[in-house]
């Protein structure tokens, strides 16, 4: 495994993950030197006031980024509801409007293949809980860039098919409960 600090963390997840990502937005110090970017499944038809409500977790504003927004350090983005999040190699966001992948716009896999794709071995990406299997192909991406992946114990999911899916594509990903993910993340 690299030794790499991050640039960028990318965190995926779906059913039942918002707990376990305002356990992880609690947590985190004021001052942190990656960008942190969450995808999570939301449904498409119904506002969404989801920044709002991670928001509330943490000290720091969670934003949903502008097509072309530069990805700054120290920020929280939200991947717009409805939209696929993707980087450009100048260390801008994409949004894509293409088909949903998993019924899911955004979906986890492009975004954690477009963040190994421009970050490579400076990108970290975490799987939480969620009932499908996206994400653990662009998990699997990530880690041959040479980025390294972390996933939520399956046992200790609501839904543990999405952690299970990562887990047999990148069987060698670090596994961690709720409650250790934050240490992990500034153990890299």
């Amino acid at each position: 495994m690299n030794s790499l600090p991050p640039e960028i963390v990318v965190v995926g997840g779906s059913a039942g993950s918002v707990s376990v990502l305002i356990q992880l937005l609690e947590e985190l110090p004021q001052n942190f030197p990656f960008a942190l970017v969450l995808v999570i499944h939301r449904q498409k038809s119904v506002p969404s006031e989801m920044d709002k409500v991670l928001g509330f977790s943490s000290n720091i504003e969670v934003i949903e980024p502008n097509d072309k927004d530069f990805v700054l350090a120290n920020r929280i983005y939200l991947a717009p509801q409805n939209y696929h999040l993707l980087f450009e190699q100048d260390r801008t966001f994409s949004l894509d409007y293409s088909e949903a992948i998993y019924y899911s716009r955004p979906a986890i896999d492009p975004a954690f293949e477009s963040a190994a794709d421009v970050y490579g071995p400076k990108a970290v990406g975490i799987l939480l809980s969620g009932a499908n299997q996206d994400g653990s192909q662009g998990l699997a991406h990530l880690v041959q860039q040479g980025g390294r992946a972390i996933i939520q114990e399956p046992q200790s999911c609501e839904f543990p098919a999405m952690p299970l899916a990562g887990l047999q594509v990148v069987p060698q990903a670090e596994v961690a409960k709720p409650a250790e993910l934050i240490n992990r993340l500034f153990s890299l």
